[in-house]
């Protein structure tokens, strides 16, 4: 049965980092074993790793074309495996997928980090007498575990990962059959070909989604953060909610939207989508002598992108908060509750590099970057600040509590635009309603009038508003100085250009 993953992205290393991949040419059982051993004990709490048969390394890297397998090796290599994975103290069986690429047939092994774990395998698995020992992943390599890191691992053995523990709380109908199809198709998985024929727990359980006796399914807690109508319903405020201050911090007004819910990566997408339409602004600056304008925005969208995926995937989500985002004139703060690692010093976040000793919803990371919303292996830090400085935009500032009860991102905004920040919030009008909007509120809606009719006037505009035409005119005076928009020809029978 195919795994839940694309084998080509998975070939390439783009959907899981190298030192979770090993490659080898043959069936070689012993090094092998070490390696599930390894890949199950999964010291670093990383999602464990897979192990591809019939495939030569080339500096880390998927030698291409594959060498494959003999075919009539294949049934007796799987054979041998139910009778090896029984020399596992104790038992583990790796999930096995046999795979058609470059015209030749592989075995590709996903060996999730176990629940039972710690375990241990015999070194020469197929020698008659058996030593076993504690294997572990040290980069790419799978070594024996020394004393210290053999008590490492047994204390670990009950400290699962929260969004791998079983929720008996749920049920099996507690999961959307559809949302599991449209994931495994937007990742090309080959297993979405196989999804109509397979029922509910086959399917999960082909994803390691469920745990229990056949009688008695019950679905792991990432099963439910992502295919789950309503995952706020096991995970209570488990949505983002944003916040915005237009007149700044010490304003006691602000503007509360309605909390976006659902699935947490359509959360991660609405949010950015609410981003691209309410927040980003682009300028095109011409340079002299150049053919090239340059581009800069307010915020970069991979610096919010980033922060807002890495929010969802390292919240606490026994914590009862929500992800919050707050919007300032020149700032955009994004916070989630549930600290970074303690192994992460406060340092690392202004020096470098971090590097967190456990990830804590190491499962939901793995889903998350398969359809593209984050990169793992303390990446999201370094993009961030890559972003931010490609764009000319401040650095970022990261803030968390001794206790590692919050993390905070604040993002400022570029230095071009922090004058028509400043502008747009200084007054105050009301309108004939008696209603009160900051200008930057009015402003934008008499862009949004001058973008639908460029021959508008300043009178039809203060009509449709319901303010005066001095009003009108004052608000037009100031997105003109800000250079938002020019006129074109006279009053009367020109139009409106809205510039980048």
């Amino acid at each position: 049965m195919p795994l839940p993953i694309n084998i080509s992205e998975l070939l390439k290393g783009h959907i899981i980092e190298h030192d979770r991949i090993e490659f080898k040419e043959g069936w070689n059982p012993d090094a092998i074993y070490r390696s599930v051993c390894a890949f199950a004990n999964d010291i670093e709490n990383i999602g464990g790793g897979y192990i591809i048969i019939g495939v030569e390394e080339e500096n880390g890297m998927a030698k291409r074309p594959i060498k494959g397998l003999p075919i009539e090796q294949l049934d007796a290599i799987q054979k041998q495996m139910i009778g090896f994975n029984n020399l596992i103290k104790p038992v583990y069986a790796p999930k096995l997928s046999i795979e058609e690429v470059d015209g030749k047939q592989i075995i590709v092994l996903w060996i999730p980090g176990g629940a039972n774990r710690p375990y241990e395998v015999p070194e020469q698995i197929t020698a008659k007498e058996k030593r076993h020992f504690y294997y572990i992943r040290k980069y790419s390599s799978s070594v024996k575990a020394n004393q210290q890191e053999q008590q490492e691992l047994i204390s670990l053995a009950n400290q699962i990962p929260f969004d791998d523990r079983v929720n008996t709380q749920a049920s099996l109908d507690d999961i959307s059959t559809t949302a599991i199809r449209d994931h495994l198709r937007i990742t090309k998985s080959r297993l979405h070909e196989f999804s109509e024929s397979l029922s509910k727990a086959d399917l999960l359980g082909q994803m390691d989604l469920v745990s229990g006796p056949p009688e008695m399914l019950f679905p792991r807690n990432v099963a439910l953060m992502l295919f789950s109508e309503k995952p706020e319903k096991f995970f209570p405020y488990t949505h983002i909610e944003i916040v915005e201050f237009p007149n700044g911090a010490d304003d006691p007004e602000f503007n509360e939207r309605p909390p976006f819910t659902g699935p947490v990566q359509l959360q991660i997408t609405k949010v950015l989508d609410f981003f691209k339409t309410n927040i980003l602004q682009e300028k095109i600056i011409k340079q002299p002598d150049k053919a090239e304008a340059v581009r800069i925005w307010n915020y970069p969208l991979e610096a919010l992108e980033e922060a807002t995926a890495n929010a969802i995937y390292h919240r606490d989500y026994q914590v009862r908060e929500p992800v919050e985002v707050r919007i300032y004139p020149d700032s955009i703060c994004i916070l989630n509750y549930g600290g970074p690692d303690r192994s992460i010093k406060s340092d690392a976040f202004k020096i470098g590099p971090v590097k967190p000793r456990r990830y804590r919803n190491r499962r939901l990371g793995d889903f998350l970057k398969e359809l593209d919303l984050t990169e793992g292996k303390a990446t999201g830090i370094p993009r961030i600040k890559k972003a931010l400085k490609e764009n000319g935009s401040p650095e970022p500032f990261f803030d968390f509590d001794e206790d590692r009860t919050f993390f905070e991102v604040d993002f400022y905004i570029h230095p071009t635009f922090k004058e028509q920040a400043e502008i747009l919030t200084t007054t105050k009008f009301t309108n004939s309603n008696k209603t009160h909007e900051t200008l930057k509120e009015i402003a934008m809606r008499v862009l949004s009038l001058i973008e639908t009719n460029p021959q508008i006037t300043a009178a039809e505009i203060s009509i449709k508003l319901g303010i005066s035409s001095r009003a009108a005119q004052k608000h037009i005076a100031n997105l003109k100085a800000l250079n938002m928009i020019i006129r074109i020809g006279s009053d009367k029978s020109g139009y409106w250009v809205i510039t980048k």
